[in-house]
């Protein structure tokens, strides 16, 4: 179907590839390139709609917003296009960041502005919930841990994204990353009564922002970075409940959401949620360091950063727990998950002595608990010592682990394998999926090499893992976290590394013959003291020439 973008137009549906619209006429090819299928979404400020670019080979799908002055004196039309073009110049700075959708083209058009964006493919957190339910509470920090490096790296461009929701949140098909959208492209919008004034009164700030979502200050059209964080937060409440906060009652008095008695989370996530939603500027977390401190996440700022890898939050009936709600539970799947899960448990080791932390009490009308997991971390119920491990006659690592102990620890829901050694270990064909190794030791000999041709590691957490001599030929490392490992002298042919982040990772020696690194986080000096040979795809997807 091709779109009319004639504001006039009583039928702007056309049949696919005709040139002009059968009801007014007007031209169906954009820019003469660009053809518009649907309408998206439509504001005060113009509309958005999907098209595809058919000046490029392959005819990519695009996103192009049309902007809409509301007046038409000259004066204003220069001031409205000034203001356009810094506001394209912003958002271009701002698409440099990998899940935040890239600028392609702004131009005008009959005196209207376009701002072509690239098109993300996959669910936002508003369907998400809607199809599947309400996250638990570990589900939603791994969202935290996910989103945060990103507002924190908006924020220091200088830019207030201002309409932060779960429909503004969509996770990538392809990689199943979060990419926030919709920046709100026109910060400021002419006003017709002042059109004839000068250029100081001439525009007017405008309210830019979700009611319910929006914080007291921003819709009174004073936004600053601790919006964002608000908007944040009532997210969260979300994701945890499915309720809008326009279903929720707020107190007359202040103003805040009377929030506590639709969740059944712990006191100190609660105590976090309240400070990102202090209608009081004053009293909120001042920016997106605060909210990972408070969740004891600072020193993995960094790895998060790198690393916000994730996938679908798992349903209880796939992981069930003991609580039996039929909401979702977490075990995890991204790197940003099992870095929190290993903070929380080495904190809870240094202060309660026990390998499985004491769950804090739940909030809420009906009591009771959480039942999310991470991994093999309780973060609600009783403490109570982890469960030994079945007998095995296979090679036993110092840790009292065997290959056969680990892979029915992984089968019952165990996922946190951190700093353990697993050296010796054969787990050719093994299913071990978002398992986290950081820092495990898979090297005893230089002869003895752990095995795990063929197995999948896909979203797997090996950040400064030892597997100098590892055998991982034909492996499945889809966006796998192997930042700062020893890979030297690993045997990686024919291994999946896409999206794989390998940022500082020793590959001197490491057979990379024939793996596939598309899009892979690795410099090219790394990659030269790797073996590579004509089959090797490179991050670039384009093979080697040796």
């Amino acid at each position: 179907m091709s779109y009319c973008l004639n504001p006039d137009c009583s039928s702007p549906e056309n049949p696919a590839h005709v040139q002009h619209c059968k009801s007014c006429g007007a031209s169906l090819l954009l820019s003469k390139r660009y053809r518009i299928h649907q309408e998206l979404g439509r504001g005060g400020f113009g509309a958005t709609f999907l098209a595809i670019d058919q000046s490029l080979p392959g005819h990519p799908s695009c996103v192009i917003k049309q902007l809409r002055p509301t007046v038409s004196s000259p004066q204003a039309m220069k001031m409205a296009r000034d203001l356009f073009a810094r506001e394209a110049q912003t958002l271009g700075k701002i698409g440099n960041h990998p899940q935040v959708p890239q600028l392609l083209n702004f131009f005008e058009d009959n005196q209207e502005f376009y701002l072509v964006q690239e098109y993300i493919e996959g669910l936002n957190l508003q369907q998400e919930v809607r199809r599947s339910g309400p996250f638990s509470e570990a589900g939603v920090k791994q969202f935290l841990s996910e989103i945060l490096p990103m507002i924190e790296y908006i924020h220091g461009q200088k830019v207030i994204h201002r309409d932060i929701k779960p429909a503004n949140l969509i996770r990538r098909e392809q990689d199943k990353k979060l990419v926030l959208i919709d920046f709100g492209a026109v910060k400021d919008k002419v006003n017709p009564e002042r059109a004839g004034a000068s250029e100081q009164t001439a525009l007017t700030q405008y309210a830019i922002g979700t009611p319910g979502y929006a914080p007291p200050e921003q819709m009174a059209m004073r936004p600053i970075f601790a919006s964002d964080i608000y908007a944040l937060g009532v997210t969260c409440l979300f994701l945890l409940t499915g309720q809008s906060p326009k279903d929720m009652d707020y107190d007359p008095t202040t103003g805040e959401l009377m929030w506590l008695e639709h969740v059944h989370i712990s006191e100190h996530f609660a105590d976090v949620l309240q400070n990102m939603l202090e209608v009081s500027v004053r009293h909120r977390y001042q920016s997106a360091t605060d909210v990972l401190r408070a969740l004891d996440m600072v020193p993995y700022m960094e790895s998060l950063a790198d690393s916000m890898v994730s996938s679908l939050p798992t349903r209880a009936k796939d992981a069930p727990d003991s609580s039996n709600t039929g909401h979702l539970v977490d075990t995890p799947v991204s790197p940003s998950s099992r870095l929190a899960a290993q903070i929380r448990a080495r904190k809870s080791k240094k202060q309660q002595g026990f390998d499985t932390p004491t769950g804090p009490r739940s909030l809420g009308r009906r009591g009771g608990q959480t039942g999310g997991r991470y991994g093999d971390l309780q973060t609600q119920g009783s403490a109570r010592p982890s469960r030994p491990f079945p007998k095995s006659t296979t090679a036993k690592s110092t840790s009292g682990l065997t290959s056969d102990s680990m892979l029915a620890a992984y089968a019952r829901g165990r996922r946190n394998f951190s700093s353990c050694d697993l050296g010796l270990f054969n787990l050719q064909q093994a299913n071990l999926e978002g398992a986290n190794f950081h820092e495990a030791n898979f090297r005893q000999a230089r002869l003895a090499k752990t095995n795990f041709r063929g197995s999948d590691l896909g979203g797997a957490n090996l950040s400064q893992a030892n597997l100098a001599d590892a055998v991982l030929r034909d492996t499945n490392l889809v966006g796998a976290f192997l930042t700062n490992s020893d890979l030297a002298n690993a045997d990686l042919r024919g291994a999946n590394l896409s999206y794989a982040h390998l940022s500082n990772a020793n590959l001197r020696g490491a057979n990379l013959c024939g793996a596939d690194l598309t899009g892979a986080k690795v410099s090219a000096e790394q990659l030269s003291k790797a073996r590579t040979n004509w089959k090797t795809v490179h991050p670039t997807k384009k093979r080697s020439i040796w």
